[in-house]
């Protein structure tokens, strides 16, 4: 017996070696093994489109755009919304959302009961093991209960409604792979209190506090976030942290808000070394303050995305994050203080020297500046011929529909707001029609959930830890040992 305890003894040392970063390899399992491979492929997609609009090739509807090009010319595109899954580019390209899976239609804005969600609503719809292409029969605004967790293997279509999604915790992605947000308002998101929530057909778990976040990714891969118009919430618009990975962000209007935009969970939490994100055609614009984005030690490219309005700064980082922006434009504030585009946070000069920040064709408007590091001090970036990054006077029509399509780009222009957070936490959506009726609705309880194998949680390892302490007191408990029988 004096045996097992040094045995188990032995594993709690491992354990905590693993937890302190000491011996780990913190590869995470999609991230791309090549990444600037995929930075190239972005380039080379962007040149192909927009060199058919400036040569007038093809369709009158081609806008340059490669994400927007890939299905907006499509005529009958609304008898086939899932070919949207196949136009995703960057590091997210391979989110797949619900294709395959059958078209669930949303026809119930209610969200009333979050243990036992009602058939015909968005949460119900979310939660399902199978998976879905979610859409909505009308425009509506649905006002969440609590946080509404999403699923492995969907996708959330507002196209052809304008469909606002506000109130407590909003969309959560957590520890599930392969889903797709497109074309939705999120807007005045507040923390949500403890609840027990709906999981899955079959599992109700309690939930603590949410942080009100307007999307939040954590210990996910494969998402992708296209054509939202996000505002007006406490914490941040959109969070990635806990070791997610294979992400893009692209087409949205971001506004009225101070923290935008956190890729990383701490600078102490070693598996976001695997996080790679493509931020690309975003608008960036009325009354933002900082983080667009803030990150940390994961690899984030950065590509014609316009940035109209920051006061502190635009793009910051900490813990050794690899930064290459390409073709964005950068407008900076009057202040004088503020024109710089970059901030590093809690590093000193020597340290952060290092540091790949690369500014590869951007566009400096009003003062602005990029302070790059590491191989973009050197301009040392190695382009695949043919794959420069697009002019940024191209920016206008890259970005022209950033945001919802079809709807009010810029949420602060429909919600009575005075900056900050709305203190009527559910918020309102202006001039819109709020759809509710009977649920249409498939799928069954006890189906598979989390498909994908994502990331483990953080809390595992200190979980297990615990356990093992625990198991410790008791084969040592007053210094003798516990007879087997007991154990």
């Amino acid at each position: 017996m004096i045996l097992v305890v040094c045995i188990v003894r032995c594993f709690v040392l491992l354990v905590s070696c693993s937890l302190s970063g000491a011996t780990v390899n913190f590869t995470l399992s999609h991230q791309h093994s090549n990444p600037e491979a995929v930075v190239q492929e972005v380039q080379r997609r962007i040149l192909a489109a927009t060199s058919k609009v400036e040569l007038k090739e093809q369709q009158s509807c081609n806008t340059g755009n490669p994400i927007d090009d890939c299905w907006q010319c499509d005529p009958n595109w609304g008898n086939n919304r899932q070919r949207l899954a196949d136009c995703a580019i960057g590091f997210g390209q391979g989110a797949i959302g619900g294709k395959g899976g059958q078209i669930y239609l949303v026809t119930d804005s209610s969200d009333n009961d979050v243990a036992d969600p009602k058939a015909g609503t968005l949460r119900f719809a979310a939660i399902q093991g199978d998976p879905l292409w979610i859409i909505f029969s009308t425009n509506m605004q649905i006002k969440l209960s609590h946080e509404l967790i999403v699923s492995s293997f969907k996708t959330i279509d507002g196209r052809g409604a304008n469909v606002y999604i506000t109130g407590k915790g909003c969309i959560t992605i957590q520890d599930v792979s392969n889903v797709i947000i497109h074309n939705i308002h999120v807007h005045n998101c507040v923390p949500s209190g403890s609840a027990d929530i709906r999981l899955n057909p079959a599992q109700v778990e309690h939930k603590g506090k949410s942080d009100g976040d307007g999307i939040s990714i954590s210990g996910s891969r494969n998402i992708w976030v296209d054509h939202c118009a996000v505002s007006h919430c406490t914490d941040g618009l959109v969070d990635v942290t806990l070791g997610s990975t294979a992400i893009t962000i692209s087409n949205n209007y971001f506004s009225h808000h101070d923290k935008v935009m956190l890729l990383g969970h701490s600078d102490k939490y070693m598996p976001d070394k695997g996080m790679q994100v493509t931020i690309a055609f975003n608008h960036f614009g009325v009354q933002l303050v900082q983080r667009m984005p803030r990150c940390r030690h994961g690899y984030f490219h950065l590509v014609n995305n316009d940035y109209t309005e920051w006061q502190m700064y635009a793009i910051g980082g900490s813990a050794d994050p690899t930064i290459i922006s390409q073709g964005n434009r950068y407008t900076a504030p009057n202040d004088a203080s503020s024109k710089q585009v970059t901030k590093r946070l809690d590093t000193d000069e020597g340290d952060w020297a290092g540091w790949d920040w690369r500014s590869d064709g951007d566009l400096m408007v009003n003062g602005a500046y990029f302070v790059p590091s590491g191989q973009g001090l050197n301009n040392l970036y190695t382009k695949d011929s043919g794959a420069e990054p697009k002019s940024a006077a191209m920016i206008d029509r890259l970005t022209s529909a950033a945001g919802v399509l079809g709807g009010p780009r810029d949420n602060g222009d429909h919600i009575s707001h005075d900056g900050g957070t709305n203190s009527d936490e559910n918020g309102s959506g202006g001039g819109v029609t709020f759809g509710s009726g009977d649920g249409m609705s498939f799928g069954s309880a006890g189906m598979d959930f989390g498909r994908g194998d994502p990331p483990p949680s953080p809390t595992t390892g200190i979980f297990l830890s615990i356990l093992i302490f625990v198991t410790l007191e008791m084969i040592t408990r007053n210094g003798a040992v516990l007879p087997v029988e007991v154990l």
